[in-house]
């Protein structure tokens, strides 16, 4: 559905300055379900189903009903506190996104017209605030019936026979190593590619898919960006990230060296330089994980 823009930050710059101004979209739709005055509580509604809260920003799973009885679930990401300079840049540079929220909500806007599969995002807003003060908001619709790989991985690996499993996750990897090389080729970056942020059917946890092209969700992409001349590392960095969240039941290490193989596959060039030197970087940066992770539970037990 098209997206209806209510503001835009083209007010005069003092005025912007002493008053601050507003950006928000929203699909057509949303005023049936937030209601005619949501843009008002937006920030201060309390929500408290799967909230979580950190430094200065929340996320919560919001559950909207229409009057005819129709429901619209989301989750609700605010941020509260955003760093001044942040502030005074959108005062600045109004039409870039300097908050969080609306980051995001571009970032997800051009993983859709790539066609890569995300979540829609009914409702984005950006607050400035007189004097550079700098809050945002992200509603993204949530992926009913659908499960994280964190999950999804485990719970195949027991619904199904051994053979099965097999098929099942050959067919996976190389849809995971298809959406990572789409990202890859243009130079782009998730930044937080672990498995919990691909999502799949809870129905396909119990059969193995025809195909699975089409079927994997990728969620999160808010520190998606682009490096034209740093690649290798954010390259290195999004493949550590997935080897190190790999450490699941099912998967073995057979299974990850399919995955290297598979994302090399084509036109390597296109992707990166010598294929050993991001093989050896994507180690480095998986050993300084596993590292953290454990020097983490030594001070948890302590």
């Amino acid at each position: 559905m098209p997206l209806k823009r209510l503001c835009f930050p083209g007010e005069s710059f003092r005025k912007r300055l002493s008053r601050g101004s507003t950006f928000v979209r929203a699909d057509a739709d949303w005023q049936h379900f937030a209601g005619t005055d949501w843009l008002s509580r937006i920030m201060d509604v309390e929500i408290r189903d799967r909230f979580h809260a950190k430094q200065g920003r929340t996320i919560a799973r919001w559950t909207l009903i229409d009057s005819g009885g129709s429901q619209k679930v989301v989750y609700l990401k605010r941020h509260y506190c955003l760093p001044r300079w942040h502030g005074w840049m959108a005062l600045f540079f109004p039409h870039w996104a300097w908050s969080p929220g609306r980051r995001e909500y571009e970032n997800l806007g051009w993983a859709r017209s790539q066609g890569l599969p995300v979540p829609r995002t009914p409702a984005v807003g950006e607050f400035l605030g007189p004097w550079g003060r700098l809050q945002s908001f992200l509603a993204v619709e949530e992926l009913s019936g659908m499960v994280g790989l964190h999950e999804a991985i485990p719970a195949a690996s027991a619904a199904l026979p051994p053979q099965r499993f097999a098929a099942w996750k050959q067919g996976l990897i190389a849809e995971l190593a298809r959406l990572s090389r789409e990202l890859h080729r243009r130079r782009m970056f998730h930044k937080d590619l672990y498995l919990c942020h691909f999502y799949i059917s809870e129905a396909d946890t119990q059969q193995v898919p025809d195909r699975w092209q089409g079927r994997v969700m990728m969620i999160d992409f808010h520190r998606l960006a682009r490096h034209r001349w740093l690649w290798p590392w954010w390259l290195a960095k999004d493949l550590a990230q997935l080897a190190y969240s790999s450490d699941l039941p099912g998967i073995t290490a057979r299974d990850r060296l399919r995955f290297w193989r598979v994302y090399r596959r084509g036109d390597w060039g296109a992707v990166a330089a010598p294929p050993r030197v991001i093989a050896w970087l994507i180690y480095r940066k998986w050993t300084i994980y596993e590292r953290n992770r454990i020097r983490r539970e030594k001070r948890i037990q302590e």
